[in-house]
């Protein structure tokens, strides 16, 4: 039997009070903001009651939301400045900081409950330590594993209580975090074959920095609507 959106929120709200804050969602998939402190306690309490029976944990993502909302581009025609616009801007470099912005750093928790037939989300900020950490999920949900392993390698997100905590997809030399927005595209360094060493070693990379111009869509004659196949005639 599947359970509405709206059935759900009235039970999660029930239970947690003030300790969950509903997110607006524009693909309206059930999703709520959890303070950090809160996130083992909810989630066994998702997990195991009868009346939320999220048995399953589907994905954990980070989220780098450093320059979430800026307007960097103006997308309907093309910029005043182009190309020179973007390779300007000098990357905001933050991995040597005391601190980051609290509202930086996010793991969203994908939650499905095949009992009651539906998703919910949960969306869990880092704070402002650096570097930001979250306690581990893998206690609550196995699969939690190398969800948050994928999250550590990608942006730096630390989880306590983790069994493993170590890289997944980039190498054990790898500098950085490569989806942190500050992150330069080009990377940090570079493999190349060292004649001197005889092998294959790390060096600083050689690749200029560029950034590319988003698409601009322009007007053409051949896509106006009195020229299509079968366009009415004056």
């Amino acid at each position: 039997m599947k359970i509405s959106n709206e059935t759900m929120a009235a039970r999660i709200e029930a239970r947690f009070g003030e300790r969950v804050k509903r997110v607006a969602s524009i693909c309206d998939e059930l999703t709520y903001e959890v303070p950090k402190d809160a996130i083992l306690e909810l989630a066994r309490t998702l997990r195991d009651d009868p009346e939320f029976h999220f048995e399953q944990l589907t994905d954990a993502c980070g989220v780098d939301y450093l320059t979430y909302g800026e307007d960097e581009w103006t997308t309907n025609s093309a910029t005043g400045s182009g190309f020179s616009r973007g390779v300007a801007r000098e990357p905001v470099i933050l991995d040597e900081s005391d601190s980051f912005d609290p509202r930086r750093f996010a793991v969203v928790y994908h939650l499905l409950s095949v009992a009651n037939n539906i998703r919910l989300r949960l969306r869990v900020f880092a704070g402002s330590n650096n570097p930001p950490m979250l306690r581990s999920v893998v206690d609550v949900w196995s699969s939690a594993n190398w969800f948050e392993r994928e999250a550590f390698d990608m942006y730096g997100i630390l989880f306590e209580g983790h069994p493993d905590l170590r890289r997944i997809l980039t190498d054990y030399g790898f500098i950085g975090h490569p989806f942190r927005k500050d992150f330069p595209v080009s990377g940090n360094v570079e493999i190349a074959y060292d004649p001197a060493k005889g092998r294959v070693a790390y060096q600083p990379v050689s690749i200029e920095p560029r950034t590319g111009v988003p698409r601009v869509i322009r007007d053409d004659n051949r896509y106006a609507a009195d020229l299509k196949d079968g366009a009415k005639s004056g």
